[in-house]
């Protein structure tokens, strides 16, 4: 299969199809695309983030601990959910900190699902530590903004260097700090 548009080249590799470049987007890469682009490049060149880094090992710490009872790490193709509790896609996230982002890749995994299983269901954003939970629904509008997201991702992770260092007010506890800063 030859497509040039990145939804349908991700859709066609999702499904088993032959496709002659194939395109394939994580959670974590949606995440990371509102968060920060430079983050992303590295990410998609596999580069090893900082496993000690403080915001690494809380986040690690949460995603271990916070619903141990109904915990299944699922892993469907390109996506790996936190939890599935009442039919609902549960993302766990250590701090409410930065919404958007954990809004859009929890939107994409009920997109996948929706897209390339054929599967509905609705979303939960869990921030146990501060003992909320956010309900988050696949609408249009949502669905047209992952794959605008995963349009702009491929041309990101596509480019032969990263994006120029920007600073953020988060950047000092990100795990590639020195990849920009030192």
């Amino acid at each position: 299969m030859t497509t040039s548009d990145p939804v349908d080249r991700l859709l066609a590799t999702a499904r088993g199809a032959p496709v002659d470049d194939p395109f394939r987007v994580t959670g974590v890469m949606m995440q990371y695309y509102y968060v920060c682009e430079r983050e992303l490049w590295f990410e998609s060149r596999s580069l090893e983030i900082d496993r000690e880094n403080a915001t690494i090992v809380r986040g690690t710490r949460v995603d271990e601990t916070a619903y141990d009872e109904k915990r299944e790490s699922l892993r469907l193709g390109m996506i790996s959910l936190d939890l599935l509790d009442d039919g609902r896609v549960v993302e766990v996230k250590p701090s409410s900190a930065l919404t958007e982002p954990a809004e859009m890749q929890l939107s994409y995994y009920l997109w996948y699902l929706d897209r390339v299983a054929g599967v509905r269901r609705d979303g939960v954003l869990a921030h146990p530590r501060e003992r909320r939970r956010q309900s988050v629904e696949l609408t249009e509008e949502r669905a047209k903004k992952v794959e605008s997201s995963i349009r702009a991702i491929h041309e990101l992770v596509r480019r032969p260097s990263p994006p120029p260092a920007e600073r953020k007010p988060f950047c000092e506890s990100c795990a590639y700090h020195d990849f920009c800063w030192c």
